[in-house]
């Protein structure tokens, strides 16, 4: 297992006041899976080519257990990717895409053939060796280039949108079956997505990547309970944000007071708590308790969104459809918030 090192990683491209990627740091542990998360163009591609040595850095550095790999050639790094676009060798067979890695490495035969059948009844295609790449779904040739990434047993793995080109019950099923064969097989892996729901469900840690800067480097939950500020938030899915003023344990709204959890910071600053969050109640008694009027209401099949006025601001929610089933537009409702859901943003 590889311990990764990124150190104020940069990437100017020429012709280019501004760079793509902006000091990059982060750690990924042995054995950890991570991701880069981020919308199009913010850098995320980029990163992962600087780590597999595709791109040479502008500045910064990546070190693999310590030692710097810029010098090393990509054949000689332990790196291997997978684009999303699988590159397979359209005129080998499935057997021969896996076994390329080994057979350059010159690996005999009968080895190879061995460890080809291995991996394909390890990424579930056992007996298609024989067949094209043409002849199978998206989804089995995902699964043939990641058998051909991991049957070499690279020290990294970078993964490039491995989901992006699968319809939705594929993506579930491959999601399950990277993080199984990360997990048995240990290796150090680095993937990019702009999906922040295929990050939270596959990776460790999720370094999320704006503009071309890292805002923020936790486990998923983090992201949730405490982002970093209003764009981490809103690319959470955040959409509660009120300004006020923190102290004592409280947090003064134009509307009133809401208590707070003790770790949240004092100041003035911005309060945000989820959707999901917030309780409908006809209790009065409950901590956090608002009287509010409905203004619309959503159904969605698994959940209802609820927009509330609360003076001048509005509160959006998300609730369990049977319980606001009898409300209507324009009815008025007591929500609580929980203090424990409640977070002080600074930025």
């Amino acid at each position: 297992m590889t311990h990764v090192s990124i150190q104020s990683l940069t990437k100017t491209y020429p012709g280019s006041s501004e760079p793509s990627l902006d000091n990059l740091s982060l750690e990924i542990a042995s054995g950890e899976l991570a991701a880069l998360l981020g919308p199009s163009g913010c850098g995320k591609t980029t990163t992962m080519k600087m780590i597999a040595g595709l791109l040479e850095p502008t500045s910064g550095d990546v070190t693999f257990d310590g030692r710097s790999v810029l010098r090393d050639k990509p054949e000689h790094r332990g790196v291997v990717m997978v684009f999303q676009n699988y590159l397979l060798f359209p005129y080998m067979s499935v057997a021969e895409n896996v076994g390329f890695g080994l057979k350059m490495r010159k690996v005999n035969k009968v080895e190879i053939d061995n460890r080809v059948n291995d991996m394909l009844a390890l990424v579930k295609l056992p007996g298609l060796g024989k067949r094209k790449p043409s002849e199978l779904s998206g989804g089995q040739q995902q699964r043939v280039a990641l058998a051909r990434a991991l049957i070499v047993q690279p020290k990294v793995l970078l993964l490039d949108e491995p989901l992006s080109n699968l319809d939705a019950h594929l993506r579930f099923e491959m999601r399950d079956l990277i993080r199984s064969l990360q997990q048995e097989m240990g290796i150090t892996t680095l993937f990019v997505t702009h999906d922040q729901e295929e990050a939270v469900v596959l990776a460790d840690k999720v370094a999320l990547i704006l503009d071309g800067r890292m805002k923020q480097y936790d486990s998923p939950d983090v992201f949730y309970k405490r982002p970093v500020d209003k764009a981490t938030a809103r690319f959470f899915g955040g959409q509660n944000f009120l300004n006020g003023n923190a102290t004592n344990g409280q947090f003064k709204t134009s509307f009133g007071v809401l208590d707070l959890p003790i770790d949240c910071r004092r100041g003035t600053g911005t309060l945000t708590f989820r959707p999901e969050n917030i309780c409908v109640t006809g209790k009065t008694t409950e901590t956090n308790t608002i009287n509010a009027q409905l203004v619309e209401k959503i159904y969605l099949g698994t959940q209802t969104r609820l927009k509330l006025a609360v003076g001048t601001e509005f509160i959006h929610a998300v609730v369990n459809p049977a319980e606001v089933e009898n409300l209507e537009q324009g009815q008025r409702v007591n929500i609580a918030i929980p203090p424990e859901s409640l977070w002080v943003l600074t930025s």
